[in-house]
């Protein structure tokens, strides 16, 4: 059996107020056409359809685009909401999509119920675990209280409890959205924490043969059954160094090692190149070395001691597809400290809030109890958030 794992698409999304839509047309002309050339037997898309809960029109027709060639390919596709879908939107029709070989998961309730395909080797069975917002779904899945670590946990008993019951030699394959441990972030997720945690380990997926997963934007191996295909386009200049691909997974019969026999990363078409250039205006636009990004996005981190006048408009002579522009002055050894740009790098939210209570009491930080507190307050948000958006 040969499976195309992506992820991650974001229809409907910009990249720094430029339009993707043809971008993402590109892509999924791509997807179908890697379908015919590998001779692929299942399409697994791990949620993120949508940028968010209520897409562009355009972003919905491209969509209902690649469903009609999908099926008439007549390639099963397994498809999951992810935390940037509207669940319940997604799943419209998906008992009548269903028909044409495109199996939308999208509720909860359904989890322990998988989509069987048969090759050579006999039964695969593919699970599709929506993005599980813990609130929301822990009373559901009759978790103990906790975060995303809980709901799964609870989520893959459901998965292996149905596993455990089919025919001996049966291979089995779960799709995720979540951030699981040893995976590397980028800019353009959107924060998933729960009470302070965020990631979940990839000791929750034990017992699968392969975790397709979506969620970051990075392709990435957490281990050999336990992948990230990554979006197949960049959204954010974190992501210049991206190799952007999707994961073409063989499984052939059951074995003591897993039922994996090859795995393949497959270049995704790039619509333009990005580049982070950095350095004073005027040796950024002298310097023969930066030549190969005179045609890509840039993204221009200025160190100018002093703001130069119409930096954006100097450096679009050169660089004429520059989008973003950010200061970061060269400082002397008594100058100011670290800009709050800087400062605020890397840092989550809750992390910054914490650094506010702490500088406005002059260094006294929170106890455990205020951090419950300020945490819960976080998490009620994001939920109120979720609520909202599927009352839409």
């Amino acid at each position: 059996m040969r499976l195309l794992h992506t992820s991650d698409w974001h229809l409907g999304r910009s990249f720094h107020r430029v339009g993707l839509l043809e971008a993402q047309a590109a892509f999924l002309d791509h997807l179908v056409a890697t379908v015919h050339a590998h001779r692929v037997d299942a399409v697994l898309v791990s949620g993120d359809v949508y940028d968010r809960a209520v897409p562009p029109l355009p972003a919905v027709e491209l969509f209902d685009t690649a469903l009609h060639r999908l099926a008439e390919a007549g390639v099963p596709t397994v498809m999951i909401s992810g935390n940037h879908d509207s669940a319940r939107r997604l799943g419209v029709g998906a008992g009548l999509i269903e028909r044409a070989g495109i199996h939308l998961r999208t509720d909860p309730a359904g989890i322990g119920t998988p989509v069987v395909l048969t090759d050579a080797h006999g039964d695969i069975a593919l699970y599709g675990l929506p993005y599980l917002e813990p609130a929301l779904v822990r009373e559901q899945l009759g978790a103990p209280k906790g975060g995303h670590e809980a709901v799964l946990a609870a989520a893959m008993d459901r998965v292996r409890a149905d596993l455990a019951a089919r025919p001996a030699g049966s291979r089995s394959v779960v799709l995720a959205h979540a951030f699981v441990a040893g995976g590397a972030p980028s800019d353009s997720e959107r924060d998933i924490t729960v009470g302070g945690v965020a990631a979940v380990p990839a000791g929750v997926f034990d017992g699968v043969d392969y975790v397709a997963l979506g969620h970051l934007h990075g392709s990435q191996t957490l281990t050999p059954r336990v992948r990230y295909s990554g979006s197949p386009l960049a959204y954010s200049f974190s992501e210049a160094d991206h190799r952007k691909t999707m994961w073409l997974v063989d499984l052939g019969p059951s074995g003591p090692d897993g039922a994996i026999t090859g795995a393949e990363r497959l270049d995704c078409p790039v619509p333009r190149p990005l580049a982070r250039i950095r350095g004073r205006l005027d040796d950024l636009l002298a310097d023969p070395a930066l030549a190969p990004h005179e045609q890509s996005w840039v993204e221009a981190t200025l160190t100018d001691p002093a703001r130069p006048a119409e930096p954006m408009a100097r450096l679009a002579e050169r660089f004429p597809h520059t989008l973003n522009l950010v200061f970061d002055p060269e400082r002397t050894e008594d100058g100011p400290g670290a800009s709050y740009a800087q400062r605020l790098r890397d840092r989550s939210d809750q992390q910054i809030a914490e650094d506010f209570v702490a500088h406005v009491r002059g260094g006294e930080g929170l106890d455990g109890p205020e951090r419950t507190v300020l945490y819960g307050a976080f998490d009620d948000v994001r939920v109120d958030s979720a609520e909202r958006e599927v009352g839409r």
